[in-house]
């Protein structure tokens, strides 16, 4: 059974120095550091050139993608906040003409001042349910679009490394980051 050693070898039958592990034989390093230069560098090329430039194009366009959801996120919120803020001044206008109209009205009868100010109240409370309605509906849009952009961001990124994931994976995950 032969052993390799890293002492010096033993002299072989013909009686010459015998023969070492070509790898750690020194006349044999100028080849190998230059075999290692060349796989190197073409490495270095491929890299620099090809992959790095393709994956940093992913991540810039991903990171794109994300900032116009966020971007379209908050002017949307920004609208709902404009409509409740336009509602509210609409229900101060409204209750401003009920309070006025009840004072000129004081001195007609009883029943029609209340008539009146039921007729008011029905009219702010379906303008009100109706601006609480197209306000939860903004912000559904809203969050909905930035759940489906990231949901679509995420399985185009798995997509770039070579992993399927279904679309509801991808919302599951998605689901788990927003609320982590």
């Amino acid at each position: 059974m032969m052993f390799l050693s890293l002492a010096a070898p033993a002299p072989n039958a013909e009686g010459s120095g015998g023969a070492s592990f070509p790898p750690f034989d020194p006349s044999h390093f100028a080849s190998q550091l230059f075999w290692l230069v060349i796989l190197f560098g073409g490495l270095y090329i491929v890299l620099s050139r090809f992959v790095l430039p393709k994956l940093g194009g992913v991540i810039e366009k991903r990171g794109d993608t994300i900032a116009d959801a966020l971007d379209e996120a908050a002017r949307l919120d920004e609208q709902a906040k404009e409509a409740k803020q336009k509602q509210e001044q609409h229900l101060a206008e409204a209750r401003a003409k009920a309070r006025e109209t009840a004072d000129k009205a004081r001195d007609k009868v009883e029943a029609e001042i209340a008539e009146e100010s039921r007729k008011v109240d029905e009219q702010l409370s379906a303008r009100l349910d109706e601006a609480e309605t197209r306000i939860r509906k903004v912000r559904a849009e809203a969050l909905s679009n930035v759940e489906s952009i990231a949901t679509e961001a995420t399985q185009a990124m798995l997509g770039r490394f070579g992993v399927k994931a279904t679309k509801a994976d991808a919302k599951a995950a998605v689901d788990r980051a927003t609320k982590g």
